[in-house]
């Protein structure tokens, strides 16, 4: 069993999945969110959509960074995760703009003050005020805060988004096909719109990175960070402590802040792709929670996705995989492993995008095809093995 699985969570959800699997899959089962017909406004032009995600178990890596440093600014990075981990699965189903956000935060009163829900609030306004900046457009309305002690350890941080938004203009993968070629955008340096270096975790797969790189202190000085019920052999089995360092390109950087980085939004650069190439698009994923494998459970009929060219693998993936001893396979299925977005489309037009994404910085290229099966398969081909995985 892996380390993921001992620790109480699934890269794939499979358990989620089965309990959700009667309810109604929308209008386009393969599309990357479920889309629905226009219930608020009655026009079958118009698709609704509501979608809900959060900054995961990312809030304990932020309450040990500030309970170490008591820099209340790390907050401000897990209300922009919240937002990106929505936003960003949106941008997949072709959702850029004129959205509405509502927030969820519950909390243990006695562990999180009020400035703290103050700083996760501004911060959320804030990221809707840059986004502003290139067309981006979220209203935010409110939410709902609770203090439910008994039920969260320290603090969680989740939200929804909604909005209406033309038929005729949303991507539901089912022009995916044998001849595709993938595009890969990385999901750490600096796009031109960030503030400092992204290290492209993200936010899935932090429950892993949190035990596997950061060590015992931890778990001794805060046992409110992880679940009781686990076996000790699991819980912060890491060699680093948060103000440790480490050098990234001729700049020393702490272990935290790679691991906080905030998630990464490709929304400046899919509204100018979405803007200008939507008839191309034949397929966008958001490598979250599945990792490079995320892409399987889109495909609109058996296909084999070959991914030979990825980028390159990001220090924070490798010391992660070096701390935990994971293998590649699971690296893969837990990790974006530094490509957090990838669009399916023809081979004519793949250049056009990797040029856009580099007028923001943003490093890309052709990282594989699709070709014809009866089956579905992926195949991740790097220098030194060759990983197969079928569903």
């Amino acid at each position: 069993m892996s380390l993921y699985s001992q620790r109480g969570v699934s890269a794939q959800k499979e358990e989620v999945h089965a309990a959700i699997q009667r309810l109604d899959q929308g209008l386009y089962p393969h599309a990357f969110c479920k889309l629905y017909p226009d219930y608020l406004g009655g026009d079958d032009k118009f698709i609704n959509i509501m979608h809900a995600d959060g900054a995961g178990t990312k809030s304990i890596l932020a309450y040990l960074w500030w309970k170490e440093t008591g820099d209340i600014n790390v907050w401000k990075g897990i209300a922009r995760d919240a937002v990106a981990m929505n936003l960003d699965d949106l941008l997949c189903v072709g959702v850029y703009t004129d959205l509405i956000f509502s927030s969820t935060i519950d909390r243990n009163k006695k562990l999180i003050p009020g400035e703290i829900i103050k700083a996760v609030i501004e911060g959320t306004q804030e990221f809707f005020e840059e986004l502003q900046n290139f067309g981006v457009n979220i209203k935010y309305l409110g939410g709902e805060t609770a203090d439910v002690g008994d039920v969260v350890r320290t603090i969680a941080v989740n939200g929804t988004m909604a909005c209406r938004w033309p038929k005729n203009k949303i991507i539901t993968n089912e022009k995916i096909k044998a001849g595709d070629v993938i595009v890969g955008f990385s999901s750490y340096g600096k796009a031109s719109y960030e503030r400092e270096y992204n290290s492209g975790l993200g936010s899935n797969g932090l429950t892993s990175a949190r035990h596997d790189v950061l060590n015992k202190h931890y778990a001794e000085k805060y046992p409110e960070t992880y679940e009781p019920s686990l076996n000790e052999s699991v819980i912060y089995i890491g060699d680093q402590k948060m103000q440790d360092e480490i050098t990234i390109d001729n700049d020393q950087l702490k272990i935290g802040q790679l691991l906080l980085s905030p998630t990464r939004t490709y929304a400046p650069l899919m509204k100018v792709l979405l803007e200008n190439y939507f008839n191309v698009l034949h397929g966008v994923i958001h490598c979250s929670g599945g990792g490079q494998t995320k892409c399987m459970k889109y495909l609109p009929q058996p296909m084999k996705v070959i991914k030979d060219n990825l980028l390159e693998v990001p220090p924070v993936f490798k010391l992660i995989q070096k701390n935990s001893g994971a293998d590649n396979r699971e690296m893969f299925q837990v990790f974006n492993m530094g490509q957090r977005l990838e669009i399916f489309t023809d081979e004519k037009s793949a250049g056009r995008l990797i040029e856009e994404a580099r007028l923001f910085n943003i490093e890309a290229q052709v990282t594989g095809r699709v070709e014809a099966a009866d089956e579905k398969i992926l195949s991740i081909r790097t220098k030194v093995e060759s990983l197969e995985y079928r569903f």
